[in-house]
């Protein structure tokens, strides 16, 4: 049993951090009145620490708290404080020095941050982009584009490391090797989530900074998220989305950032495109139209330096696959379309779409065929 109040104060937020079924706003009431070290002293006596927290617990509240205090009995703080400095990352307070400024302005800042990477990475503009991890190769492309060309221009971008949109926009900022990436995370710093990004969390922790409100160890559930997005808005200057369907999590994210009073931008898309339905219902809120990094900077009041294309690498295509091209316009196409709208046989077109895939033309997915523009890299 570990109830000493030796240990610092972010030890012993870490350990309230890691009891069942605790919270942002439960830890919080927790520390409301007492600090966090006499509040597991608390719990060690299975006393109710802080006074009012039973209101937060909802019905259930004498056995979570009687399950805090088995937890409590149990855990080793002086262990995980350890693990966590011998991690190398950062637990932070709202008193703590590195404690990112951004949420100290929050009417209710999260009480435990953890961080693995240079904390000074905020210092700077912020732009989050964000939009749906099932989207298309054009919003992976603008997604893309954007944070590589908002990092080139000196703005720290920010998202949430999902897949999709999330992770081609921090993939873009990587690749400009200029302002640092910026992501904040559901689940412990070193519980990936999800595993296929496992590269990309690492180089944007190498390259700037990972931000999570939960210990290591702890593996992301479905609240966690909506609190994520939370975070997100409260880092970001503006709010960019690129691509979202009718209801998700960007949306959420662009609702927190206008009840912040943070503008939020989003990238049109076509009327056909489920992807780009929520997207294009923000313009209705009062969203402002992104073209491109150029009106994000423009929003930001930074200076739009232009960009130069350079020539298509591609290999031109012959005049009859230029013709499939044209016929597949800007917006995912399903094979049985192309058909009737370029008139060939089924076996020609085919051909002719192995050719412009290959030449990087087109892409494929999930049975639907887009066109890939020259972004000028």
């Amino acid at each position: 049993m570990s109830c000493s109040i030796e240990l610092p104060a972010e030890a012993h937020l870490l350990a309230l951090a890691s009891l069942p079924q605790m919270g942002p706003a439960r830890l919080r009431a927790l520390v409301g009145a007492v600090s966090p070290a006499e509040a597991w002293h608390e719990l060690c006596r299975g006393a109710v620490p802080g006074g009012g927290v039973r209101d937060l617990l909802g019905a259930p509240a004498a056995a979570l708290l009687a399950a805090w205090t088995r937890w409590a009995s149990e855990l080793d703080v002086g262990e995980l404080w350890r693990r966590h400095l011998e991690a190398g990352v950062e637990v932070c307070g709202v008193s703590s020095p590195a404690y990112p400024e951004p949420f100290c302005r929050e009417e209710h800042p999260p009480p435990l941050v953890v961080l693995r990477g240079d904390s000074q990475a905020l210092d700077g503009p912020r732009v989050a982009i964000v939009g749906t991890r099932d989207c298309t190769r054009y919003g992976r492309d603008v997604a893309f584009e954007l944070g590589r060309d908002l990092a080139a221009a000196g703005v720290r971008v920010v998202s949430g490391l999902a897949l999709g949109i999330d992770g081609a926009a921090h993939a873009g900022a990587l690749e400009a090797r200029a302002a640092p990436p910026v992501a904040v995370v559901g689940s412990g710093l070193d519980v990936v989530y999800p595993r296929r990004n496992h590269s990309l969390w690492r180089a944007v922790a190498d390259a700037g900074l990972l931000i999570s409100e939960h210990p290591l160890g702890t593996s992301p559930t479905a609240w966690h998220f909506p609190a994520r997005n939370r975070l997100i808005a409260a880092l970001a200057d503006i709010v960019v989305v690129v691509e979202s369907h009718a209801r998700g999590g960007a949306l959420h994210t662009a609702t927190e950032a206008a009840q912040r009073g943070r503008p939020v931008m989003a990238v049109p898309g076509s009327v056909r495109a489920h992807a780009s339905e929520g997207t294009n219902r923000l313009f209705d809120e009062g969203a402002h139209v992104c073209l491109g990094a150029g009106d994000v900077l423009a929003l930001l009041g930074l200076d739009t330096p232009a960009r130069r294309r350079g020539a298509d690498p591609r290999p031109a295509p012959d005049p009859s696959d230029a013709r499939v091209l044209e016929h597949m316009g800007w917006e995912p196409v399903a094979l049985e379309q192309l058909v009737l709208r370029t008139g060939l046989e089924l076996g020609v077109l085919v051909l002719a779409l192995d050719r412009l895939e290959a030449a990087g033309w087109v892409a494929r997915r999930a049975g639907w065929f887009e066109r890939v523009a020259h972004d000028g890299r």
